[in-house]
């Protein structure tokens, strides 16, 4: 799920240089881990609408019906822009699975 988040973000811009600067936790739920998945990506999206920062990095930690994140967040006006801002996460494809060569994902960005 951390590798999904890092992939979300450098679709739009480069972090090379970035410096986190905060850190901002949640507690995110669900009955499946494509939920969570979901949730997670959607608080990534929220972040960046409504305070104009992204995550340079996250740590996440199981919880009993969920899942703790603490992203470590850069300002995003601050950073190359390399493609188009996401506007929300979609359900259409979505995927989660574990296979042969470890764990995968498939998501659908609204940009």
């Amino acid at each position: 799920m951390a590798q999904a988040v890092h992939g979300v973000v450098d679709a739009f811009v480069d972090t090379t240089d970035a410096q986190a600067l905060r850190r901002h936790e949640v507690v995110l739920g669900g009955e499946r881990d494509e939920d969570l998945l979901v949730a997670l990506l959607d608080e990534v999206v929220y972040r960046l609408d409504v305070a104009d920062e992204i995550p340079v990095d996250v740590e996440l930690a199981p919880l009993l019906g969920g899942l703790r994140a603490v992203f470590h967040m850069a300002d995003a006006l601050s950073l190359p822009v390399t493609g188009a801002a996401p506007k929300a996460v979609t359900l259409h494809g979505l995927s989660f699975a574990h296979g042969t060569d470890g764990w995968s994902c498939s998501v659908t960005l609204d940009v």
